[in-house]
């Protein structure tokens, strides 16, 4: 690429321009400096035919399943089931916190949209039954993470597309990494429980649990139609997500009754609003991987990595650590936006790996790069709306950080976890 476009990439970051606008506008930079001004004639087309697929089609569905989900009392009741069965052991409500926010996930699939959203359910129930409020809000923010990985997954949506791989697949994929990351988190749960004598909830009978459950069971619902619908090859991604949108308005209707039908035009401004900026950042991805091509930056970048690292293990590394850098500074689907098209030619084409394997490896790393200072903006969402130190949620969620490092470690080095269920 010519030597201005960098520079004015990089100003444009600093003065804090937002991230769509900046690819746009570094791709007409090139376009100009290098002389070849016959592009600029494919340079809307190109915005166009970015947002020209069918798997796109579910970005708004599962946004306005979050929507809906939010005004229909859903998270409350999925909180009050997780802690009617694991409330009463010792940081009962630390469990109850990462179990809830699995199942959001299922639902929601926004990890910055989770984090604000759980932080301000769980991070007070936590505090005002003793626990340290900034721990309380980190077990909070690293939940978060499960967001863009058990499916839906908009994320994975937006990976798929750009990496021209199914999205059925790719939503698939994230399933068994989603569970282990769960898994480990919960363990290191009861390890810190031990650490730190955290204090036991109310000890339930088995047939208030009964009950608990089977006000929550429509709300399960939602992710098992999703989920169910997409391992059984009865529908699309975008035709589960589609379905699991009019589950969720018919519980929100019909069931806890939080719903009206006078809430849902703000409910689709909402979700249209949302939906424009995602797909803006899609398209503006388009026109950018085009400049990067017409650079030959994909070509440049893979002799300098294949001078550093010699095998797919050294490089997978190699990417684990560049990325989580990016993600401290670039949010999860923009920074997806800018690595994809560079590196994912050079992991299939020169080490052979998996583009499904490498998805959930590169969006997992980034979006703990939300939790990551000096930036984290995932850590800045939760302490702002529960006005703790950023700083102070770090250090004491320093352990949850430390187990997501490795399970990435594990992620990327072994492939089975993505691809086992496909």
């Amino acid at each position: 690429m010519t030597g201005i476009t960098p520079l004015v990439f990089i100003m444009l970051l600093v003065i804090g321009v937002p991230i769509g606008l900046v690819l746009c506008l570094a791709a007409f930079v090139y376009i100009l400096a290098s002389g070849n001004a016959v592009l600029l004639d494919s340079y809307p087309l190109k915005l166009f035919s970015s947002l020209d697929n069918f798997g796109l089609l579910a970005i708004p569905l599962f946004i306005l399943i979050g929507e809906i989900m939010n005004g229909a009392g859903i998270t409350t009741r999925l909180v009050r089931l997780a802690s009617a069965f694991i409330g009463a052991v010792r940081g009962g409500l630390a469990y109850v916190n990462l179990l809830a926010n699995m199942f959001v996930a299922s639902i929601l699939g926004s990890a910055t949209a989770q984090i604000a959203m759980m932080s301000q359910v769980m991070a007070p129930e936590m505090q005002r039954a003793g626990y340290d409020r900034a721990f309380a809000v980190g077990v909070t923010a690293f939940g978060g993470l499960l967001g863009p990985i058990i499916p839906p997954s908009i994320v994975f949506v937006v990976y798929a597309v750009l990496a021209q791989v199914a999205v059925r697949d790719m939503l698939i994929a994230g399933i068994l990494p989603g569970l282990l990351m769960t898994g480990l988190f919960l363990g290191t749960v009861a390890l810190m429980g031990l650490r730190y004598n955290y204090p036991r909830g109310e000890r339930l009978s088995w047939g208030e649990r009964g009950r608990a459950l089977l006000r929550a069971l429509p709300m399960l619902a939602i992710p098992a139609v999703i989920v169910g619908t997409i391992l059984a090859g009865i529908a699309s991604p975008t035709e589960s997500a589609a379905i699991g949108a009019l589950v969720a308005a018919l519980i929100g209707l019909f069931y806890t009754r939080s719903l009206k039908l006078s809430d849902f035009p703000a409910i689709l401004l909402r979700t249209g609003l949302n939906t424009a900026l995602v797909l803006f950042l899609v398209a503006a991805a388009g026109v950018f991987s085009w400049v990067l091509i017409f650079g030959q930056v994909p070509q440049t970048a893979a002799l300098w990595i294949q001078d550093v690292a010699t095998t797919p293990t050294a490089f997978m590394l190699l990417v684990l650590v560049m990325l989580l850098i990016v993600g401290t500074v670039i949010d999860g689907i923009p920074g997806l936006i800018m690595v994809v098209p560079i590196l994912l030619p050079i992991a299939t084409g020169i080490y052979g790996i998996d583009p499904l394997h490498f998805g959930v490896v590169v969006s997992i790393n980034l979006i703990l790069g939300l939790l990551t200072p000096p930036v984290g903006i995932g850590l800045y969402v939760a302490a702002s709306v529960t006005n703790v130190s950023a700083f102070r949620v770090f250090r004491m969620a320093l352990p949850f950080f430390l187990v997501a490092c490795i399970a990435l470690i594990v992620l990327a080095l072994v492939p089975w976890f993505s691809l086992a269920l496909l």
